[in-house]
């Protein structure tokens, strides 16, 4: 996939995001590191204080038993709403005409719950990978070896 001039990259998870922007062109990239910002987020047994309810069932004898809420993915996916907040902001703003987003599953598809018609609009790609802990140089090979 090739990387406009100028282009945004968001290189997000639930706990890391990294806005990038090529300030090279599309044959050779060169992405800049524009904002980066890190969550921190306890595990889902430190955040719960309580167990899971419990309800007696209308239907039949026998009680049901409620799911354990996971905390950590709540806040992950807060998170996510907020990478796609500033992408809205940004969009808004006229600050890039083209961005390329590379997240993990489940954090790409929260993201594009809440991207709004702007994001869209500019959106020229989606990687399906959690690049976070790569470096630079390798964000750009991922991204430029991408289809």
């Amino acid at each position: 996939m090739q990387i406009a001039h100028d282009a945004v990259v968001l290189v997000a998870d639930g706990r890391k995001m990294l806005f990038l922007r090529n300030a090279g062109d599309a044959t050779h990239p060169n992405l800049q590191v524009e904002e980066n910002r890190e969550q921190d987020s306890d595990a889902t047994r430190d955040q719960g204080t309580d167990a899971p309810g419990r309800s007696f069932s209308s239907v039949g004898p026998g009680r049901s038993a409620y799911e354990q809420t996971d905390f950590h993915q709540l806040d992950e996916d807060r998170f996510a709403a907020e990478a796609a907040e500033m992408l809205k902001k940004r969009a808004l703003g006229n600050d890039f005409e083209s961005l390329i987003v590379v997240a993990p599953p489940r954090t790409l598809g929260e993201l594009r719950k809440h991207y709004h018609v702007t994001v869209s609009d500019r959106l020229t790609g989606e990687i399906n990978k959690d690049l976070t802990g790569h470096t630079i140089p390798q964000i750009e090979e991922a991204v430029a070896s991408a289809d």
